[in-house]
């Protein structure tokens, strides 16, 4: 092993990516391609991802949906261009396979907010209660669930349950509103999480984007705050969204979600037009912090080096897997998947 990849790998758990000089000279598009075929390698890129590397990618789409789609691959290594918990949920679906992130660092407020000994307590406190997390939160948290969702197949879900079933949903308190408002349920106890990408569009500024642009319609996540939500022609997923906006009629689009899915927007509808949702600050658009750490250099380094690697244990991996189960196969009783 060579010096500077020696002190790089030394350095992997303080700054999360292999730090190596990559050359500006080199075409990152050509080598990341060459590594892919050398390492039986595939790219799994969240819609939020920078454009450059969604274009390497070999899947682009939810979390969900791409970890489903590596495992069905007869691939030997999955490199996830997403956050941590996306690639852990990777991991749980293809525990034989190396996974890895680009960056280590690139985690998710959202997941952040529900800490495994907190939620835990919570939960304790709530012994009659059945838990739905959204797939948007830690394996150690998914170990405290009963069933996992996600934004496309949560109300279903909800649904199944008998209605004097008691749920605590987690950890997104918007999603869990949008949920609790549309299934008319009262014995849901929303835990107090968010991302911080959602939460912060300006209703003000969009109101006003809508003035400007008034043949265009208001797309939205339902991980938008209620007010937000209010506003919206549409709520769906981001490929819910994705999809609604290429095939409706509709020729104008603002849209309130992360501003990365804008690049698979343009590219299936050329001939529309679709306009970021402004948030509450001086950026024209709202972009994930966390999202945006990966890179396509630290793409190209995870690949030639296998670093960094998502590592769990099998107990672990197990007891996540249980409630992402559950949700399988009622979706497969819904026809969602």
């Amino acid at each position: 092993m060579n010096t500077d990849l020696a002190a790089a790998l030394e350095q992997i758990d303080q700054r999360g990516f292999l730090d190596l000089r990559v050359s500006p000279e080199l075409d990152l598009f050509a080598e990341i391609a060459r590594l892919k075929r050398e390492k039986n390698a595939i790219i799994l890129a969240h819609y939020y991802q920078r454009a450059d590397i969604q274009d390497v990618a070999d899947f682009i789409g939810d979390s969900l949906g791409l970890a489903q789609q590596a495992a069905e691959t007869k691939a030997d290594i999955i490199l996830f261009a997403g956050v941590h918990f996306m690639a852990e949920t990777a991991k749980i679906l293809s525990p034989q396979k190396k996974v890895l992130l680009p960056d280590l660092h690139a985690g998710c407020s959202l997941a952040d907010s529900a800490p495994f000994e907190r939620f835990k307590t919570f939960k304790d406190l709530h012994p009659d209660h059945l838990v739905i997390s959204y797939i948007n939160c830690t394996a150690e948290l998914k170990t405290l669930t009963d069933i996992v969702c996600t934004s496309t197949n949560a109300l279903q879900i909800v649904n199944s349950l008998p209605k004097d079933q008691k749920i605590i949903f987690a950890p997104d308190k918007n999603l869990g509103a949008y949920i609790k408002q549309q299934t008319g349920r009262t014995d849901m106890i929303l835990w107090d999480g968010a991302c911080i990408v959602h939460e912060i569009f300006s209703v003000e500024k969009i109101e006003r984007l809508k003035a400007q642009y008034p043949n265009a319609q208001f797309i939205a996540h339902p991980e938008c705050e209620a007010p937000v939500l209010a506003l919206a022609d549409f709520i769906g997923s981001t490929t819910a969204l994705l999809n609604y906006a290429v095939k409706t009629d509709c020729s104008q689009f603002i849209v309130g979600t992360e501003a990365g899915i804008l690049h698979q927007m343009q590219k299936h509808a050329p001939h529309k037009q679709f306009i970021p949702a402004p948030p509450n600050n001086a950026c024209a658009c709202n972009e994930c912090p966390y999202m945006k750490l990966n890179t396509l250099e630290k793409v190209y380094l995870a690949l030639q080096y296998e670093q960094p690697e998502i590592l769990m244990s099998q107990t672990l991996i197990n007891n996540a897997y249980a409630p992402i189960r559950k949700m399988l196969d009622l979706s497969k009783q819904f026809g969602l998947i």
